[in-house]
């Protein structure tokens, strides 16, 4: 990806009155070829993924990223919430999360509409709660961005088929006590069987976090990882020629 300028700020944009809360973290001087969409966990802000927002914008000069704060007070008081935890259930979740959808998608298709980007070039980046909305926002409908990362999180209910066009990147700490583990590789051999693109990387020394470690991986997953749709449309182009990719588009 050639180098272009971006612009750093540590205050919110300039949006809307109806757009969610957002701190964009770096936007390039001309048009953005990629768009970077960051939702924080249950009791945190907008403020909480920066630093994360702040290696993906070095990485990808010519993306806009965007850490969204979610619209609803947090119930326990302190930060903000996806969605209601307090008697949440496995029976309960996924409706808990499809009331919280609609919403959802209306921010991203904000910032695609502000930034000019499309789906294909739009990334999602969520950590805990926000990675169960970003995951599920690619659950049996149309993806609204061509990656997805999934950090610390899990899906509400496995996906019954894969989302096409879009590469999921799963990544989890061993050592998290808040989210086991083994969801994030339950829902990997489960999307593995669907056909599904999917990354997982399981960082044995990692806790409930999205920190230095989780960052580099995340990085090497976006920098190096070439979408199954990018092979079989260069396997369908010249067999004997593998595909480009290395980049989000």
């Amino acid at each position: 990806m050639p180098p272009s300028a971006s612009t750093p700020t540590s205050a919110p944009a300039a949006i809307p009155a109806q757009a969610p809360a957002s701190r964009v973290i770096a936007r390039p001087a001309g048009q953005a070829q990629q768009l970077v969409l960051l939702f924080h966990g249950y009791g945190a802000d907008e403020a909480d993924l920066e630093p994360l927002g702040r290696s993906l914008a070095a990485e990808f000069p010519q993306a806009c990223v965007v850490s969204l704060r979610s619209p609803e007070p947090c119930a326990a008081g302190r930060g903000y919430q996806w969605f209601e935890l307090q008697g949440i259930t496995e029976a309960n979740r996924a409706e808990r999360v499809a009331r919280a959808m609609p919403g959802f998608l209306d921010a991203i298709r904000h910032w695609q509409r502000e930034t000019g980007t499309t789906v294909a070039q739009t990334a999602l980046v969520g950590f805990s709660q926000g990675g169960i909305m970003a995951l599920e926002s690619t659950r049996d409908r149309e993806a609204p961005a061509g990656r997805v990362a999934g950090i610390g999180a899990r899906f509400a209910l496995l996906p019954t088929r894969p989302s096409a066009g879009t590469t999921l990147h799963l990544l989890h700490g061993k050592r998290d006590p808040v989210m086991p583990y083994a969801l994030t590789v339950e829902a990997a051999e489960h999307l593995v069987r669907l056909g599904a693109d999917v990354t997982a990387d399981v960082l044995p020394f990692v806790g409930h976090e999205a920190g230095p470690e989780v960052a580099r991986c995340l990085l090497q997953r976006l920098r190096t990882y070439v979408p199954l749709r990018v092979w079989r449309e260069a396997m369908a182009a010249d067999p004997g020629t593998p595909g480009e990719g290395g980049t989000f588009h």
